[in-house]
């Protein structure tokens, strides 16, 4: 197990660039936990754990008490960490965490995460730069959901999540087998005009669908859609949203 979880570490944006030794050192002090797939968690009742996903994707959302709707803030992957806000200004995150898939995780007490951030300074650079990417990432979302119709929201979520391994730029990694529900809570849209995008899309080639999983066909045509001309660099997850 240690072997996998040093594995995970060294391939995440918050532990990659730390010495060996120093990663060693931290997986000593975790606690494994498993957390069901569908699992749903109110932040305030993890406050005083921080996790590291050592496998499954976590959903960080908001919900609409009044309306039910729900939007996605972050989806989480191997290697990401909950909640980073906390470990600065201790407020728990006002919202509820969703296990996409089982969850196999790494937790230990936040005291001791905030003495990390003292006594490591290769780990202190490492999470002020992690914690960047997050910020800008919800940064993103505020100004897609503000300024951006559907088609382009969604356009961007496909880009942001191209698998970084795949050459080709046609795999969607991450959110590629999320249903269109999930997909439509991450752009702040509703299932039916997701599915009807992506139905319109299909039909001029633009992406194919097969069982639930998405392929870019025409990667212009996404790239016209978010007035880019270059892929962006890759986010949250890839080694965004």
């Amino acid at each position: 197990m240690n072997d996998k979880c040093t594995q995970v570490l060294n391939s995440s944006d918050l532990f990659q660039y730390i010495g060996e030794t120093t990663v060693l050192e931290m997986l000593q002090t975790f606690k494994r936990e498993t957390w069901a797939r569908r699992r749903s968690v109110a932040a305030q009742d993890v406050q005083d754990r921080f996790h590291v996903i050592m496998c499954g994707r976590l959903q960080m959302v908001r919900i609409n008490e009044d309306t039910g709707r729900m939007v996605t803030l972050l989806l989480l992957g191997p290697g990401d960490c909950f909640d980073i806000l906390q470990l600065l200004n201790g407020q728990p995150f006002d919202g509820m965490l969703e296990a996409r898939d089982e969850l196999q995780l790494l937790s230990l007490p936040m005291e001791e995460a905030r003495q990390w951030i003292s006594a490591h300074p290769d780990f202190n650079r490492a999470f002020l730069a992690y914690l960047g990417k997050q910020m800008h990432a919800l940064a993103s979302l505020a100004g897609d959901l503000a300024l951006h119709d559907t088609e382009t929201r969604l356009a961007k979520l496909l880009l942001r999540h191209l698998d970084p391994l795949d050459p080709g730029h046609n795999k969607i990694s991450l959110i590629n087998d999320l249903s269109h529900e999930a997909i439509a809570e991450m752009i702040g849209s509703v299932r039916a005009v997701v599915n009807r995008q992506l139905q319109h899309w299909r039909k001029k080639g633009i992406v194919s669908l097969d069982h639930g999983h998405i392929h870019i066909e025409k990667l212009e045509s996404l790239l016209e859609r978010t007035h880019q001309h270059l892929l962006p660099p890759p986010g949250l997850n890839q080694r965004d949203d």
